[in-house]
């Protein structure tokens, strides 16, 4: 056995007695979930040091902690719990890096590069872009190039273990089992090596003179455009839906060559949303994936979109995401360093259905909407359906083009106003365009290496940190959770709202 632990005893905690740990990502949503369990679950770890980029309103990874991540609501059950640990535990144990993730060895020097490292026993990066149709240069730059900066610091501290977070979808248009291996591109066209990592040096050297071209030969606005439509159909060409899983699977490979004898962990969620119970129920962030569609239905602006009632929405809260990578964590500092993927994701042992899905959040908008006073502005009046793409391009191509014609003769008339309803179509079109393939999925995701590492670490470990997706009872997630973690975390006060627009209107 790889452990040896005293009965009862927690296998995580012992593996991360007295460690140090590296964080990238902190100021995200997942990252500070990872945070707060670590402090609340392990407060015998060595130190916990975040690697944070400056702003204009916080030049220093310290003045940014204070001012976006310990203030924030994720901390309000440790700060009620027991407020002087802490703040005992920030002054003692989290040290802040001012850096950036995307620069040779972070923008630091080469001796506190050197000493950064010698202090570390692993390193948890999840600084990425999540967005979808990001510019080229920009995704290939935090989701694979600067990979390179992790692989240089494992390397200073003597081949440090990496827990990459990287997502299910480096499946891409892949369709059927996904399973928790290295992924081939769906349309082929890069080669695999020996290693069974495929060779994306020629591939990123492709596109940057592609990227080059369209530099040199468009500006300000268009260009952004240019290179995030570059991204989408270069992702496209290779096998990929968008950007964003394009270049995160580029890094999957990027790591998995630079460092062959090293513990490197590959964890892949797959859509993440609000808290099952930790750090609160419903605890989350800013507008996720599912949410964009959800507030465009509570909203009024979406009734339509491409999908498939029958196809498995795989979501994944994100507290049983945290734990999976602190699992992760405490096994690659304890058994024999090797290459390990691991995917967090419901869709092979609690799978959910598009329909399902789209049927609990109309059931409780028609039930109680009223709850959700920041969601929803009233009951909507209309159901929300899923159909089949073709079938919807073909909807929103009719209704549009009368639009149009009726919003120009507006125009002509003097209006400054757009027609509500084109916006609606406007709102629709985007969405699907950003998230269609998503909601039409052909492929389901396994965890059994997941799993199996959860039975591993034994019971008392399998309740500190869950991550098995069979203990969401889908009804009361969607319905009485998440959306309830919508209206309390995500969505600003509509109250203000209105009184700023109207001193605002009295303003002008």
């Amino acid at each position: 056995m790889p452990y040896t632990v005293e009965p009862n005893g927690s296998l995580v905690l012992k593996a991360m007695r007295g460690k140090h740990v590296l964080i990238t990502g902190t100021t995200g949503f997942l990252g500070k979930v990872v945070l707060e369990k670590l402090i609340r679950t392990v407060p015998d770890i060595g130190g916990i040091h975040l690697l944070i980029r400056g702003n204009r309103r916080y030049p220093n990874a310290d003045e940014r902690f204070m001012g976006e991540i310990a203030s924030s609501s994720v901390f309000e059950r440790l700060k009620m719990e027991d407020p002087d640990a802490f703040d005992l535990f920030i002054e003692e144990k989290i040290h802040c890096v001012t850096g950036e993730v995307t620069s040779p060895r972070f923008g630091l020097s080469e001796e506190a590069f050197q000493t950064l490292a010698g202090q570390l026993d692993v390193v948890i990066n999840s600084a990425a872009s999540v967005n979808f149709r990001e510019e080229l240069d920009k995704a290939l730059q935090i989701n694979a190039q600067c990979l390179h900066n992790i692989i240089n610091l494992s390397r200073a501290g003597g081949d440090l273990p990496v827990v990459q977070v990287s997502t299910c979808y480096v499946n891409g248009m892949n369709p059927g089992q996904a399973r928790e291996t290295v992924v081939s591109p769906a349309r082929g066209g890069i080669e695999q090596g020996a290693d069974g990592y495929f060779d994306v040096d020629g591939l990123i050297h492709l596109l940057e003179d592609k990227i080059a071209d369209v530099k040199a030969r468009y500006s300000g606005q268009t260009l952004e455009k240019k290179l995030v439509e570059l991204g989408i159909r270069e992702a496209n060409h290779y096998g990929w839906s968008d950007t964003y899983t394009f270049t995160k699977w580029m890094g999957e490979q990027i790591l998995g060559r630079e460092l062959p004898s090293s513990a490197l962990t590959i964890l892949r969620p797959s859509i993440i949303e609000s808290a099952l119970e930790e750090p609160a129920p419903g605890w989350i962030e800013g507008v996720k994936v599912a949410d964009a569609i959800i507030l465009a239905y509570a909203r009024e602006k979406v009734v339509l979109f491409p999908g498939k009632r029958s196809g498995v929405i795989d979501v994944i809260p994100v507290d049983l995401v945290a734990n999976s990578i602190i699992l992760s964590v405490a096994e690659a500092m304890s058994e024999k360093p090797k290459h390990r993927v691991y995917q967090c994701c419901s869709g092979s042992g609690n799978p959910i259905s598009l329909g399902e899905f789209i049927d609990h959040l109309m059931d409780e908008a028609k039930e109680n909407y009223a709850a959700y006073d920041r969601l929803f502005y009233r009951q909507p009046r209309r159901p929300f359906m899923a159909i089949n793409r073709k079938v919807f391009g073909a909807a929103m191509s009719g209704a549009r083009l009368p639009l149009q014609v009726a919003n120009r003769a507006l125009k002509l008339m003097g209006s400054e106003r757009e027609l509500r309803a084109l916006r609606n179509i406007d709102t629709t079109l985007s969405l699907a365009t950003i998230f269609g393939f998503y909601t039409a999925p052909d492929y389901v995701f396994q965890n059994d290496k997941l799993l199996s590492l959860s039975e591993r670490m034994g019971e008392l470990d399998r309740n500190l940190f869950p991550v098995d997706a069979r203990r969401i009872d889908w009804a009361t997630y969607l319905r009485k959770i998440h959306l309830a973690g919508l209206n309390k975390y995500a969505l600003g006060d509509r109250t203000l709202y209105r009184l700023r627009s109207r001193k605002q209107r009295k303003a002008a």
